[in-house]
């Protein structure tokens, strides 16, 4: 077991935290527990998540019905050992020791949740493959 001082922190970017860096933050979390610490910003965050996200997660059993897009701070940036982009060109603040990916996704912003199972399911594929590497499974 981890103790919170040894569990990696990933923050997922995009712009509006409205999809892509929603679905990524569900699924890192439903997928690693409390072996990571999860956190998601935009940098011109959106009211509320975008419905289609909410359904196409519900549709594999995670419920993100109750998260607000959150603003992307300079602290939560420091904070993470990793910072996830989501294809979105996002400006981040830089700083040395963190790793920084950037996965191109399509933008589900405006489409329906047709459109997004298949972003939905490339996040979740990228996450277990993250999951793997910063966070795998001990076993006694």
């Amino acid at each position: 077991m981890t103790t919170p001082a040894q569990r990696p922190s990933v923050l997922f970017v995009c712009v509006h935290n409205a999809g892509r860096s929603q679905m990524a933050a569900a699924f890192l979390t439903h997928l690693a527990g409390d072996r990571v610490q999860v956190r998601s910003a935009g940098s011109a965050p959106a009211d509320t998540v975008n419905p289609a996200v909410v359904e196409g997660l519900a549709e594999v059993g995670i419920d993100i019905s109750t998260e607000v897009p959150k603003v992307l701070t300079v602290e939560a940036v420091q904070a993470s050992d990793v910072v996830i982009t989501m294809g979105c060109g996002d400006t981040c603040p830089v700083f040395p020791g963190k790793r920084y990916l950037d996965w191109e996704l399509p933008d589900p912003a405006g489409q329906g949740v047709a459109a997004v199972r298949p972003i939905r399911d490339e996040i979740e594929k990228r996450i277990r493959g993250l999951v793997d590497e910063i966070a795998p499974v001990v076993q006694p």
